[in-house]
Order: structure tokens, then sequence, then C-alpha cells
């Protein structure tokens, strides 16, 4: 018979509860993700063909690292000067998460907090006129988590960009209609992020480019990435174009002044690469010194859905659909995928651009594209770059690991089936064990089972499902027996439940 689930780690008593960081189980998972390369290649040349999108940059960042850019078409259509992975787009919304990183690094930093009202920093929103008379103040929460009330702003917000300072106060005064009461219900909002810009303005005592800067794009080596077009050298920079009777006509670079907290930043594919690996490294959650302009839990904080938007169906073809779950975070987008898993993201557009990126936080990779066409929506093409980069096999999670105690409570749990022993059970088990179901009904289950599946023939490996949970399956004369465990919220950890589930051969599918 094989040996039991592997010995149990010998440890000290409080490092037992802990499990070690989840592990990538396939050590070739990045040559088998680097063969979908080409595929990805010729999903973006086609992409650019079918869209008119003069020129596009894109990148896949896996394990912290640019595994791979490319570029296609140009960057300027009267020069046909080409596009290169050097080449600086402007990105848009995907500015976003920027101000919303500044504003958790101040957060850290004691200088505010996200349940702040907005009025605290921003007093001409205190005259502000709520629609009713029960709606609660607007937080700093509200207004990261797109749940300000305000009306839906695209494109209207897009050309405000330029707007002066002393015009934003103006404005503020006069006040500013909703759609809803404040933190009832996502609704996207530039207006948002342009009073967060203000906010981070306020608190860091500077401009919020300026901090931003300094606090975030100078640590993450980002030094291609910049809010003034005048400092990108002419040879890299990529005009906006739109595609209007049948020619292109080049856009107008929107000024960066006190509304680009929502869209202002230029980026490059190997600069952006870096802060889509500072956002992937914040996974998984581990013990060793943190690296970056914030701090692990913050930037993952930020990846979580703070807020739902909704079910949207998601398509490769009229055949091939499935359902995700959107929400948004801070800055952020976050989709829970019915095909693959939990995803962060965020789209950009301006007149003259459209970007897109995608992180995968449990496999380590992220996927980025820029273009130079008004609105160029390139996100629609990403479904069939994971559903490619999903085909090698290389795209599966880490996998968790158990903590030393869930593997030594499998080890008792696995003796008693094959003895039918009590005793050592009932010295690790939480008090609900025996009140759920008494020790002589578990004997009796047991037993029926014993006498369906016959001899045990193997013990398979044990599946934890996090670091306190997991089951194990094993090989029996007739069929099979799939054991699952949990333990409690005690100390130390005992068993809240053991579920046998006993498969007849006929329910055995057979191996690949």
């Amino acid at each position: 018979m094989a040996v039991l689930l592997g010995r149990a780690q010998k440890s000290k008593m409080d490092s037992s509860f802990k499990a070690p960081p989840p592990q990538f189980a396939d050590p070739l998972r990045r040559e088998k993700l680097a063969t979908a390369f080409p595929t990805v290649r010729a999903l973006f040349a086609e992409f650019m063909e079918t869209t008119r999108v003069p020129g596009l940059a894109f990148g896949i960042v896996v394990d912290g690292e640019l595994a791979y850019a490319d570029a296609l078409g140009v960057r300027a259509v009267e020069t046909q000067a080409p596009v290169t992975t050097q080449t600086v787009f402007r990105i848009a919304s995907m500015t976003k998460s920027f101000v919303a990183m500044a504003l958790l690094k101040l957060r850290d930093e004691k200088k505010l907090r996200l349940d702040d009202a907005a009025e605290k920093y921003i007093p001409e929103l205190k005259t502000l006129a709520y629609p009713t008379n029960d709606a609660a103040p607007l937080t700093l929460r509200d207004l990261l988590t797109m749940t300000p009330g305000f009306p839906e702003d695209n494109p209207w917000g897009d050309r405000q960009m330029a707007l002066a300072e002393k015009d934003f106060t103006a404005w503020l005064r006069a006040g500013i209609p909703f759609a809803n009461a404040p933190g009832l219900k996502f609704e996207y909002s530039n207006y948002a992020y342009a009073l967060l810009g203000r906010i981070v303005t306020r608190i860091a005592g500077m401009p919020f480019q300026r901090y931003i800067t300094r606090a975030l794009l100078r640590p993450l080596r980002m030094r291609a990435t910049t809010w003034d077009k005048t400092r990108v050298p002419t040879e890299h920079f990529a005009y906006g174009y739109r595609y209007e009777d049948e020619t292109w006509r080049r856009e107008p670079i929107l000024a960066d002044g006190a509304f680009a907290g929502m869209a202002g930043l230029f980026t490059t594919v190997p600069d952006f690469a870096r802060y889509m690996a500072f956002l992937l490294d914040a996974f998984p959650p581990r013990d060793e010194r943190a690296r970056g302009p914030l701090a692990r839990a913050s930037a993952r904080e930020m990846q979580q859905a703070q807020r739902l938007e909704g079910v949207r169906l998601l398509a490769l073809d009229d055949a091939t659909t499935w359902r995700a779950v959107f929400g948004y975070g801070y800055g952020l987008a976050v989709i829970q995928d019915e095909r693959f898993g939990y995803g962060v993201a965020h789209g950009g557009g301006l007149p003259g651009y459209g970007s897109y990126f995608y992180l995968l936080p449990e496999s380590g990779v992220g996927i980025l594209a820029l273009g130079n066409k008004t609105y160029a929506r390139v996100g629609m093409l990403f479904p069939k770059i994971l559903d490619a980069l999903q085909q090698t096999g290389g795209l599966a999670p880490r996998i968790p690991q158990p903590a030393p105690i869930l593997r030594e409570r499998a080890q008792v749990v696995q003796r008693w089936l094959e003895t039918g022993d009590d005793a050592p059970m009932a010295a690790c088990v939480a008090d609900n064990f025996y009140l759920d179901s008494d020790a002589a009904h578990r004997r009796a289950e047991l037993e029926t089972i014993r006498q369906n599946a016959g001899a045990f023939l193997d013990v398979g490996s044990f599946q934890a499902l996090n670091a306190l949970r997991g089951s194990w399956r094993i090989t029996c004369e007739r069929g099979a027996l799939d054991v699952f465990i949990t333990l409690a919220p005690t100390m130390p950890p005992q068993l809240q439940m053991v579920q046998l589930t006993y498969a007849p051969p006929s329910e055995i599918a057979p191996e690949v």
C-alpha cells in the first residue's frame, strides 16, 4: 500500500499553522506559454487590419518579467514611421489605478482614511446638494470604487483633460448633479478620479502628477512614463488618429490639466510592464520583505472587488460563450471569469488612443496592448489571447499548499479509515464533530463504505484547497473513496468535518 500522504513536517506549535505560499506545479509553464506568442502576434495583426488601427505595441509579462514584446503598424501615418516596443502611447483611463495607488500610499502613511468625507479635502463639496435627504456624505472610497452617484461621463470627461484649476474650482462651487445616491451602485465616473487627483494634490502638498512621478513612477523605474507629451522624443511618439471619411485624421493631443488624474499618462510597453509586474508581485501573500512603492497588502487590496458591476456574457465565437462577474476595486476592474478565473484589468480610451491590460494574479501572467486609434477597443481581443495562452497548458494557477497541521490531521483521518480506531480521532476533533454525527454513526458509515469498496489499494496525493482544508482519493478494490477534511478556527486547529464520498467503478472517469 502507498505511503500515507507523506510525512508531516516537524515544526514548532506556532509555525505548524502556517502554510507555504501557493506554488506552480509545472516547471515548463513559461516555455509552454511562449509557444502561443506567434498566435498572439497574429491575433493582434488581424485586429489591426480589421479595425483599422494604425499601430499597436503589445507585451506579455510572466513571473515579473516582460517575456514577450512586439509592435505592428505605424506611429505616424503621414511619415509611415513604424511602431516599436519603445514607442510612447497615451494610456487614457489606465492612469486611474496610479491615482488610486497614490491614495493608498497616503492612507498607509496615515495621512487620510478611505472613509473620510471628500469634503474634508475639497471644501467646495461642503455645499454639494445631495439627491436625497438621507444620502450619506460622499467619501474617498465612493470616488475610488466608482460609486459617487455621479452620471456616467464617457466621452464628456475625455474633453476636460486640459481644465484649469480655477475653472475646476468654479465647477465644484456650482455643484455636481447626481444620477444615484452616493455608495449605492457602480457607475463609471471620470469626474470621480479628477476629484481624487485634486485630493492627492492637497494632501501631498504638490500637484498629483509630480507626486505620482516621485512616489510611484521613479521607484518602479518607469523612466519613459510621463504626464507631459513634450518630454517624449519625437522619434518615439505615437500620434493619435481617428478614421473618418475613408481617411486618417490626426487627433489633437489633449493637454495635461486639472482633470488629468482620469487619463493623462503616456507610457511604453516595457515601462507599463514594470507596473504590471509590481501588481502581480502582490500575489501570493508571503513572508519575504516587500519591494516597491506600496505595501503588498495594499497592492492586493487595489485588486479586490470592492463594488459589484454585473455579469457579462463573453465569447470567442458564436459557439463558445461563458459568463464573467465584473466588479471594481481601486482604479481597476476585477473579474471572476468562468473560463479564466480571477482577473484584474482596465482599459483606456481617448481621442487618438485605445489601450487595455489584463492580469491573472494567480497565474503570474499579464497582457498589455497600446494602440493609436480613437477608442480602439483592443480589449475585445483579449478573450482570444487568453484562450491562446490557456491552450498551451501553461496558464494554470499556483497550487495552494497545506499547513503542516492539516497534513497531520489528514494522517489521523487516514489511520481511522484504515483501523476504525476512534481514540486518535477523538483527540483532534472540534467540539461540533461528534455532535454533528456521533462515533457510532461514523463507524457505521465507514463500515458500509468498506463493504462496498473493498480493500484500500492506493492513497492518492493530498490536494489542499487552502491552508486548512483539503482532500485526497483512495483507490479501492471496487471504486474509490474521496476524503475531504476542513479544520475549525480553533487553536490549535481541530477537525470540524470529515466528508466521505464513495464512487463505484461506473462513476470513475478513466485516466486520459
